[in-house]
């Protein structure tokens, strides 16, 4: 495990530490002719055998430092506006599978300690898949009955951040009950409320209030259900 740390750390620090951003520009820009590129991958290969401090391990820092090379090359001739989000998620993917293949090539490495049988993996899909899009669009026509004006909101906010944000606090919400983290929730509703209802009181807006308030108690209690019957009737 300790090989497994040590080649993440190497990651972390060649890949965000020690890579500015003038010097990812001058990547992006002139791609393989630019010798930031070639730099950058060798950095990552000096970084395993440096955090290693074993020269028997010196193919695994050469893996590192060409597929790391290949991969970047990849991102950089793939990558446009539309897709950056994507291209960062799989370049960082790509690399971690790199990583996990050397360890795994090193000791006897498996997936059996994720505590979760076949049984529960599909209910457990079930449950997650629900708690996303699906419950947003059932409390969206919830809604529909109450209708607020541009006005009345007052609200400049990031584009679907409310549907994210909603998803996201939803899946927290059910790994928190199957885990047995119940003081967890007590603390995400209390930060919820500290951030968002705080800006709401100040706005003296009694309609926007109520709107809020029903629609995070309604997500909570969904994901606090849904986390509930799969603790009956699942594990």
């Amino acid at each position: 495990m300790i090989l497994l740390i040590k080649l993440l750390i190497a990651h972390l620090l060649g890949d965000f530490v020690l890579q500015t951003n003038s010097f990812n520009s001058k990547k992006e820009k002139h791609k393989l002719k630019s010798p930031h590129l070639y730099i950058h991958a060798i950095i990552h290969g000096v970084l395993v055998l440096l955090l290693l401090l074993d020269w028997s391990y010196w193919w695994m820092a050469l893996i590192v430092m060409i597929s790391h090379f290949v991969i970047d090359t990849g991102k950089l001739y793939l990558t446009h506006k539309k897709n950056s989000r994507w291209m960062f998620a799989i370049d960082q993917l790509l690399h971690l599978l790199v990583i996990l293949a050397l360890y795994s090539s090193t000791v006897n490495f498996s997936i059996d300690w994720i505590p979760i049988n076949k049984n529960q993996l599909w209910p457990l899909l079930l449950a997650v898949v629900f708690l996303t899009s699906p419950v947003g669009i059932i409390l969206k026509v919830f809604f529909t009955r109450w209708k607020l004006t541009e006005k009345e909101t007052g609200i400049d906010s990031l584009k679907n951040a409310g549907k994210w944000i909603g998803m996201i606090e939803r899946i927290l919400v059910f790994v928190f009950i199957i885990s047995g983290n119940f003081s967890a929730v007590g603390f995400l509703l209390t930060a919820k409320s500290v951030f968002r209802f705080g800006d709401l009181s100040k706005a003296k807006n009694m309609k926007l209030t109520e709107y809020v308030l029903i629609g995070t108690l309604l997500s909570f209690g969904i994901a606090i259900l849904i986390g509930l019957l799969f603790n009956t009737f699942v594990i």
